[in-house]
Parts: C-alpha cells; sequence; structure tokens
C-alpha cells in the first residue's frame, strides 16, 4: 500500500515527487537522450528498408532467384500480402490495423524509456513495423491491402526483409532485458527472495 501519494509501490521504482531538482534534471535528460536514439534509430532503418525494397524492385523484377553464395543465400522479390512467413494473406486489411496500433504502443512507450537498450529494442521494433506497414497503402494491389516486398532468400526458409530483420532484433532485445530485469525506466526488478 501507498504510505504517501505519489509514493513508489516498488523500492526501485524513484518517486518523481521525491527526486532532487539535480536527479530530476538527470532523469529528463536520460528521457531526451534514449528517445533521441529511439528516433534515429527509427528512421534510420526504415529509410533502409525502403531503400533496399525499392532497390529490389528495380533490379529483380523478373529475374526470378539471384544466387550470392551459392545455393545457401540469394535475392529473390515476393510480393507478399500476409504477415511473417506470409500466414494471415486473407488478413491484409486487419494486419495493417494490428500494425498501427502496434506502432501507436510503441511511440507511447517510448516516452518512457531511460534505458538506452530499450530505446534500441524499440526503435528497431517500430522500424519493422512500420517498414511493412508502409507497404500496405502504398504497394499493389491498393490502399490498405498492399503487398510488402521480401527479397532475402535462404534455403527452406521464408523469404523475409530488412523490417523482418528489425523485428527478429527488436524481439531478442526485449527478451534480453526482460530476463536482466531491467525496466523501461532503466530500473532493475527486485527478486522476491
Amino acid at each position: 500500500m501507498q504510505a504517501a501519494r505519489g509514493a513508489s509501490l516498488s523500492p526501485s521504482e524513484p518517486n518523481p515527487e521525491s527526486l532532487s531538482p539535480d536527479d530530476a534534471s538527470r532523469s529528463r535528460s536520460r528521457r531526451n537522450r534514449c528517445l533521441a536514439l529511439f528516433w534515429a534509430l527509427a528512421v534510420c532503418l526504415i529509410a533502409i528498408d525502403q531503400w533496399v525494397k525499392e532497390l529490389s524492385i528495380e533490379k529483380l523484377s523478373g529475374e526470378g532467384r539471384v544466387e550470392l553464395l551459392g545455393d545457401w543465400f540469394g535475392l529473390q522479390l515476393v510480393r507478399n500480402p500476409g504477415a511473417a512467413f506470409s500466414m494471415g494473406t486473407s488478413f491484409t486489411e486487419v494486419l495493417s490495423v494490428v500494425a498501427t496500433i502496434a506502432a501507436v504502443v510503441v511511440i507511447w512507450l517510448s516516452f518512457k524509456v531511460r534505458s538506452t537498450m530499450w530505446a534500441v529494442g524499440l526503435g528497431f521494433l517500430l522500424a519493422g513495423v512500420v517498414g511493412n506497414l508502409i507497404d500496405r497503402p502504398t504497394r499493389e494491389p491498393g490502399f490498405g491491402r498492399g503487398h510488402v516486398i521480401d527479397m532475402f532468400a535462404f534455403p527452406n526458409f521464408p523469404i523475409f526483409n530488412v523490417a523482418d530483420i528489425c523485428i527478429n532484433v527488436a524481439a531478442a532485445i526485449i527478451i534480453i532485458q526482460a530476463l536482466r530485469g531491467i525496466r523501461l525506466d532503466g530500473t532493475r526488478e527486485e527478486s522476491d527472495d
């Protein structure tokens, strides 16, 4: 139970009202640095994803699979109407709505981040979600139903793109941070031993 108005329920969470002016200033500064990192990373990765997709359309249209490392790795232009691994191909509009909600939630969470690794993880996540979401209104066959452009091909594995890589990197970082007990604000969860 909270002892006083605004008191923290967790000993590792600082009470904003109890911070000294210097600590509050450091907290704001840390948040601003993390927010800048989040946005810079997300914007750069989205730009890379879109550039690679445009380049793939330009260079790979009508080419079939282009071998780069023998059978092990190549490039192949694929237009994916579904989600990861081409699942949900008949739910393109629903996937667009879910991706939009996910992007809004990630942006909302970014304002709470005071951990560099969480900023990186959420930046990668936003880039992945938005990178694929951009394809929905801008690609054929039409607004909200556009197919996501994929191009990286390994044998016996679904073809994927830069945005998909970003989502997987984000998942790894988020899992590591959760296992380490690091919260969005950079504090560590206390064990209940």
